[in-house]
């Protein structure tokens, strides 16, 4: 077998394990929540997958995140207001978190593989969180709009949209992806020792 055939094997492996793991954590995470939300444990292994099998794995895997999040019920609130608008936003979000840790991976591990699993922890959260927002703006505004004086930010819906909606998600999210980064280089070097 050559060495191509090996490492897309290993690859589609990986792939489909954390595919699996994606699913779980996205069932599991329901029951851990911040504000309206569940904690989106699921990116964790996004950022392992787009980094030691590449962006399209990760967009992959973004994509699966996005659906179980449709199929879980997490987008319930949303889906009600807009169901083209949820359901674009939400698989959106997925997939172009894993295709662009995978690319910021790809792009600073070639001067260090320690900085670009960092990069690609910093960036997974980042795109996740900005592609929920717009898709709030473009779809859901006068609701957020709503549910902002109902939580009592008035009508600042930017305060709302940042500390209510995404705040504490996105606080829990990016931590969690940057300390379990080590964990990411370690399977990192053990993968390439394999090779």
């Amino acid at each position: 077998m050559t060495t191509t055939k090996k490492t897309t094997i290993q690859q589609i492996t990986l792939g489909a394990i954390l595919t699996a793991l994606v699913i779980l954590l996205q069932i599991m995470g329901q029951f851990i929540r911040f504000g309206p939300f569940s904690v989106s444990l699921v990116l964790i292994p996004i950022v392992i997958g787009a980094a030691m099998c590449g962006p399209y794995i990760g967009a992959w895997l973004g994509f699966v995140f996005g659906v179980a999040v449709l199929l879980s019920g997490d987008a319930a609130a949303f889906l009600v207001v807009s169901v083209g608008g949820t359901i674009l936003t939400v698989l959106l979000k997925g997939t172009l978190c894993g295709l662009m840790a995978g690319l910021t991976y790809r792009l600073v591990a070639k001067r260090n593989v320690y900085v670009g699993v960092f990069a690609a922890a910093l960036v997974c959260p980042l795109v996740n969180t900005g592609v929920f927002l717009l898709g709030c703006v473009l779809f859901f505004m006068d609701t957020v709009a709503q549910w902002a004086v109902g939580f009592g930010f008035g009508s600042n819906v930017a305060a709302y949209m940042f500390l209510g909606l995404a705040g504490g998600n996105f606080l829990f999210e990016l931590a969690a992806n940057l300390l379990l980064s080590p964990v990411v280089v370690k399977l990192l070097r053990v993968a390439q020792k394999l090779k």
